[in-house]
């Protein structure tokens, strides 16, 4: 046997606070952490990580571990990852091709030769969690104070007035030449209200919003996108949909401002540079954001960034989560994704895999 072995380690990642999103509260995150090793370099193994998003990753299903064992099953065999669809499951993609890629630059987490793993940090946008309206107004105004020039709050779960409050009082505090505001609505708003909702979001000169009503309304969307005040940008649009069959008409016809891409969600970095592709064919622009990825997927989003044109602040923020993430070179702070190459990485020993 000549061919690459895999596997894989499971993890519960526990939040260290209480992490309200759109879709409820989360007290846990499961990653499922792949692993690739070659024969003829038993000291080398790639890591990736397949951790679909509850709620909102189209692999978000019962027998997703199933169907993974079955996966990495087929590939022992000595097959090839092109060989097998895996249209219906992103973040497995996404993990194999992080691992692979690891694996070819002898297993040290640097997928590729980039600024960002020699030291130069990435700018990041500081994330308020959702929560009452003093506790959001209190993160926000820490994290500017802690150096975040770009700071996005979640809208659309409190009530209206409240948000416009919240935005006003931070505003007092960080005028827009300091702080930029992005707002991320996650389709909370409906077909009827979002305009509207929007303009009062307005005075507080936002840079943009993410996904004001929920996916595939197709018409609706692209009137919103035609006649709101603020920029447009999508997100949970993209999940599911083919770069190269769906994204030329889809850009097309909503003409949003911005992408976000999230490897995990749409298939990988492969497929969210297809979405770069086409999004500069529309003259738009983007960011990358984890969805919630332990420090092994957020490190293989950060390398790929920052081999990319971009300066936008990156929504990479996402290390500091968990009580039991895996220690790393990664560190955030004062707005930036730092990599400190003399910290070690800490990772599951491989006697805990399947």
């Amino acid at each position: 046997m000549n061919h690459l072995h895999y596997g894989y380690v499971k993890r519960a990642l526990q939040f260290s606070f209480e992490a309200i999103t759109s879709r409820g509260a989360l007290k846990e995150h499961k990653a499922y952490l792949i692993y690739v090793k070659h024969p003829s370099n038993p000291g080398a193994t790639g890591w990736g990580e397949a951790s679909p998003l509850k709620g909102l990753s189209i692999d978000d299903v019962p027998d997703f571990e199933d169907q993974l064992k079955g996966f990495l099953s087929y590939l022992n065999e000595g097959n090839s990852p092109h060989q097998i669809d895996m249209g219906g499951f992103p973040s497995i993609r996404f993990a194999l091709e992080t691992a692979q890629l690891d694996l070819i630059n002898g297993g040290r987490r640097t997928l590729f030769e980039n600024t960002f793993s020699k030291g130069t940090p990435i700018p990041i946008n500081g994330l308020v969690w959702m929560s009452s309206i003093e506790n959001m107004l209190d993160q926000a105004v820490k994290k500017a104070q802690e150096g975040f020039t770009c700071i996005k709050f979640k809208v659309g779960a409190n009530d209206h007035d409240q948000e416009c409050k919240l935005l006003e009082n931070f505003r007092r505090h960080f005028d827009e030449n300091k702080v930029e505001i992005r707002l991320d609505a996650n389709g909370a708003f409906s077909a009827a209200d979002a305009l509207h909702l929007m303009k009062d979001f307005n005075q507080f000169h936002v840079h943009s919003i993410e996904q004001p009503i929920a996916p595939k309304q197709g018409e609706v969307l692209e009137e919103i996108c035609a006649k709101s005040s603020i920029d447009i940008a999508l997100d949970e649009e993209l999940i599911g949909l083919d770069p190269e069959v769906d994204g030329p008409k889809l850009l097309k016809n909503l003409k949003a401002k911005y992408l976000i891409l999230k490897p995990t969600l749409l298939g990988g970095m492969s497929a969210s540079a297809k979405w770069i592709r086409k999004a500069d064919e529309h003259h738009m622009q983007w960011w990358a954001t984890s969805a919630l990825e332990s420090n092994i997927g957020l490190n293989a989003i950060a390398q790929w960034t920052a081999i990319q044109k971009t300066k936008l602040p990156q929504g990479l923020g996402t290390g500091n989560l968990y009580t039991n993430n895996f220690d790393s070179p990664l560190v955030a702070e004062k707005g930036t994704l730092y990599y400190i190459a003399q910290k070690a990485w800490q990772l599951p020993p491989l006697n805990q895999a399947e």
